[in-house]
């Protein structure tokens, strides 16, 4: 293998699929990337096993062939080549690779491609096409919610799943950690008609949402009952999936609160981060006291003192004292985009729901903490 490559495509490509690689790795090929030149372009795969990125870019091959290096070690080096040419080589049995680029000159050893598994081959019975706006709403309406208790595994991720609302065909996406439920829907794309429902894993969410920052606007989406993958442009990710069983979080949503309040995000939000500075850092506790159209604010702490601040609502002659999470509380209302925001109280017991009164296609269901 012997090729010619922009130092700028290639250090773009590194960064991409490099983040994948565990730093503690007992395997060592799981810490390598795999290199492979073919016809005019270069191609870079990582792997945990679970999740894999392959990426092309172009380049000038003048010799084909394929070899895997440390991804972390060459992509320091890359990071750090003065020039914006670099030439790589192997030399003829493998074991080394050559890095140049102006008077730097690097050698890395590799391993055999032979030990590098593929986890992304195969067919996936359903694919359809979404765009990288809708996919980037279904990731951050949802997975500020997902939950980090490995024991319950189940919830580790994002349930998407086909489903019908008010007559109409939509993709539906929730997650939840048992303290708060984000739930989105959009219409369903054409041919997701019968796609599976998955569990998509946290960390293949949030590669995902790193790589369609620079995505062009149609994602391909590809999934089967075990797996799923994302092509677009260039670069391309296939993810093994949550092997469990969702729970009914239907059954989470609350139907019978009546006490409704309106607010603006922004000023709520604000007010939350101002008042919150002050409270237990375990708790992060911050009571709500709305009475007509005035809700306090107030966070305590037996070591730091206390804090309120007074903002205007608008109200349905609710009167309620509820205390939350202050953490909890900003992440849902930081995805709120317009003006207004409808929170739907029960008691001061029981799950409050948290709303976009201009965009209906977001749900936030949120627990109190206990008086």
């Amino acid at each position: 293998m012997r090729l010619t490559i922009a130092r700028s495509d290639l250090i773009r490509a590194l960064g991409h699929v490099q983040s994948v690689v565990e730093r503690r790795n007992t395997i060592p090929i799981l810490s390598n990337v795999k290199l492979e030149a073919t016809e005019g372009a270069l191609s870079l795969a990582t792997t945990d096993m679970d999740l894999e990125i392959i990426e092309t870019v172009s380049a000038q091959v003048s010799a084909i062939g394929s070899t895997t290096a440390p991804a972390g070690t060459l992509y320091d080096i890359v990071r750090k080549l003065p020039e914006d040419t670099v030439e790589m080589n192997i030399d003829p049995n493998g074991a080394m690779m050559t890095i140049k680029s102006g008077r730097s000159n690097f050698k890395l050893s590799c391993l055999p491609v032979s030990d590098f598994p593929d986890i992304g081959t195969g067919d996936l019975e359903t694919s359809f096409d979404m765009s990288a706006s809708n996919l980037r709403d279904v990731i951050d309406k949802t997975r500020f919610a997902i939950s980090t208790d490995e024991t319950r595994y189940y919830l580790n991720g994002i349930y998407i799943h086909a489903t019908e609302s008010n007559e109409i065909a939509m993709l539906r996406a929730v997650a939840t950690d048992g303290h708060r439920l984000a739930r989105f829907e959009m219409p369903l794309p054409e041919g997701a008609q019968s796609m599976p429902a998955v569990i998509i894993p946290r960390k293949t969410v949030n590669e995902i949402r790193k790589l369609i920052e620079e995505a062009a606007d149609t994602i391909r989406v590809s999934l089967a009952d075990n797996k799923i993958r994302f092509a677009f442009d260039h670069i391309t990710l296939t993810s093994k999936l949550i092997d469990g069983t969702f729970p009914d979080y239907e059954k989470v949503v609350p139907v019978g609160n009546d006490k409704i309040v309106e607010v603006n995000p922004k000023l709520f939000s604000a007010a939350i981060d101002r008042v919150s500075t002050i409270s237990n850092e375990k708790t992060r506790a911050i009571k709500l006291s709305i009475t007509d159209k005035n809700m306090t604010l107030v966070a305590q702490s037996p070591d730091a003192g206390s804090a309120t601040e007074d903002i205007e609502v608008s109200n349905d002659n609710t009167s309620i004292e509820i205390g939350f999470n202050s953490r909890y509380l900003l992440d849902i209302t930081s995805q709120i985009a317009s003006d207004e925001c409808r929170m739907i109280f029960a008691d001061q017991n029981k799950a409050t729901i948290i709303q976009d009164i201009e965009d209906p296609s977001a749900l936030y269901v949120l627990m109190p903490l206990r008086a």
